[in-house]
């Protein structure tokens, strides 16, 4: 897994995130290997927590 994946107690924000998954997508034309697939579902819950971290901050 790609250090950048996962960093303990980075905050990213959702749009770079978003950015990093539209990128794995592109290099895998479509198409997930199973280790992509790990990276892609790692990537949706950091995503979503940035995503419900936001909306907590505008609460």
């Amino acid at each position: 897994m790609s250090p950048d994946l996962v960093t303990p107690g980075s905050v990213r924000s959702a749009a770079e995130i978003n950015e990093q998954i539209r990128a794995l997508w592109l290099r895998a034309g479509g198409s997930l290997s199973a280790q992509e697939r790990e990276q892609y579902e790692l990537l949706v819950v950091q995503w979503a927590a940035a995503i419900r971290g936001r909306v907590v901050k505008a609460a």
